[in-house]
């Protein structure tokens, strides 16, 4: 009776609150963050709860026990305190987080957050497919993740190609600091390394590093402020450095409405829904993407704005948008046998593909999406676009004149997608298709970040725990483009036909261990 509890918000403000006869704590009106409690009381040590998560609509009942400097100099062990409801104390949230990615709750109640350090090590090979592009080289992946002091994240990881030449290689490093106010300043380093491919570039390496930092920020209950940058250098038969500032800004017309403005220069990760980067560390889907014009290296530079409303009525989630994108040296992608003897193609050996330089695409459009969550086991989502693309207005050119004849016509894109986890194996799978109403060589609304993004074409991901060994070991199988659509055939320089994508067939597969 009588402690007093502190509760710190995330905009520095401290709530207090007191117990009452019986040991109660209730504190209501809370928004949805991470608070620090503190308790005190009269002959009792005071008591510390950091990184408490507060979820929009959530109740928590959270247990505190104060002890006495006698009971910590004991010698023997504590008989611990019965968890009953004396000793429960409830947070009550009267707001939503934003509702941008449908059911995306970015705070983890404390309970179900992951141990203080934990990692996976996988192993990942492709079946070779000549002329569809599908890398056979086997890859090793690596994460390490963990907690620092009560408020720090460190995370490493990296995936190593191992090839014919000497192993491609990604590298990242990144650190997040949980501010008291809710923000999460992170700093991130990236070290890339792409073996040489062809005599004809002098067996030069392409080796890039990249430095970024990103924050957000809170302002009262309906302003929300996520903003960073990229700094990048790229050194390939030259120097080059592109600057990639990225921000958004959420205004939060009520608890399930939301506006977004989106500014990004680079395009978004399709595999962050997956839990898992099965993509082996090459040229065809890593920053920085880079081309060849006349043996002279071309790093694509973007710029995308969009706004978008999204509106959430119990399971289901709406979104509508208009988007505006503007793209400089697009790095796009082909498949088949090539060399670089005329210095527009950079050919990659670790996935089969080779990329060239397109025209510039200026175009706008819109996105309609439309989620339904049926279970905590099944969610559906339609995606509907339509905007620019480049395409080839002409077929059957010679390749190293195809770039002349790409134009940008106007498409219309339709997309499906299932993920789910099946209850009694506990298999996580996605399965996607994206419809387009004529071939391109761009998706429609490459920069889609919502939750209806997709890759192009039929695309399958599963991740399998093997029960024998507790879940810690996982099969994974990784298809994409599995009916190798989108394929537009062009003469190459030995007037054998290759082909240009959107999407090259990828498939994949292997093994991950979880510690």
């Amino acid at each position: 009776m009588g402690a007093v509890v502190q509760i710190l918000g995330v905009t520095h403000r401290t709530f207090t609150v007191f117990t009452d006869e019986s040991g109660f704590y209730t504190a209501s009106g809370l928004l949805p963050g991470l608070y620090s409690l503190k308790v005190t009381a009269p002959s009792f040590l005071p008591a510390l709860r950091e990184k408490v998560g507060l979820r929009p609509g959530a109740t928590l009942n959270i247990n505190i026990t104060l002890g006495t400097l006698l009971g910590i100099m004991q010698l023997g062990p504590v008989r611990p305190v019965p968890d009953d409801d004396d000793w429960k104390w409830t947070l009550r949230s009267v707001a939503n987080r934003p509702i941008l990615r449908v059911f995306d709750d970015s705070v983890i109640p404390a309970e179900k957050r992951a141990p203080e350090m934990h990692g996976s090590v996988s192993f990942v090979a492709g079946a070779a497919a000549a002329g569809y592009g599908t890398g056979s080289d086997m890859s090793t992946g690596f994460t390490l993740e963990r907690s620092i002091f009560s408020d720090g994240h460190l995370a490493f990881s990296g995936n190593v190609g191992y090839g014919p030449t000497l192993p491609a290689a990604v590298v990242r490093a990144r650190y997040s600091h949980q501010m008291l106010n809710g923000s999460t300043p992170t700093i991130g380093l990236t070290v890339r390394r792409f073996a040489p491919s062809d005599t004809n570039l002098h067996n030069a390496a392409l080796q890039a590093i990249s430095l970024s930092a990103t924050d957000d920020l809170t302002l009262g209950d309906i302003l929300e402020l996520k903003f960073g940058s990229e700094l990048q250098t790229i050194q390939f038969l030259g120097q080059l450095n592109a600057f990639r500032p990225h921000g958004s800004a959420d205004l939060h017309l009520s608890p399930n409405t939301v506006v977004e403005y989106q500014y990004a220069t680079s395009r978004p990760d399709l595999r962050s829904e997956k839990g898992f980067d099965s993509a082996p560390a090459d040229l065809s889907e890593s920053d920085p993407r880079v081309s060849l014009t006349a043996f002279a290296p071309r790093v694509e530079r973007a710029q995308h704005q969009e706004i978008s409303a999204s509106h959430r009525t119990g399971n289901t989630n709406f979104q509508v948008a208009y988007f505006s994108d503007r793209l400089v040296n697009p790095a796009l992608t082909g498949t088949g046998e090539v060399s670089a003897s005329g210095g527009s193609l950079l050919p990659d050996i670790s996935s089969g593909t080779f990329s060239y330089t397109g025209p510039a695409l200026d175009t706008n459009g819109f996105r309609v999406v439309l989620q339904r969550k049926f279970s905590s086991d099944l969610t559906a989502t339609l995606d509907y676009a339509f905007g620019g693309t480049l395409e080839l207005s002409r077929p059957d050119v010679p390749l190293e004149s195809a770039p002349q004849w790409l134009s940008t016509q106007r498409r219309h894109a339709l997309a499906a997608k299932l993920s789910g986890t099946v209850a009694r194996t506990h298999t996580r799978w996605i399965a996607s298709y994206r419809w387009m109403n004529g071939p391109s060589l761009t998706p429609v609304d490459m920069f889609n970040a919502s939750a209806g993004q997709s890759d192009p074409h039929l695309n399958v991901f599963i991740r399998q725990p093997i029960p024998c060994l507790g879940g810690r070991m996982e099969a994974l199988v990784d298809i994409r483009n599995l009916l190798a659509q989108g394929y537009v055939p062009v003469l190459g320089n030995d007037c054998q036909t290759v082909y240009l994508v959107d999407s090259a067939r990828s498939i994949r597969g292997g093994f991950a261990f979880n510690f």
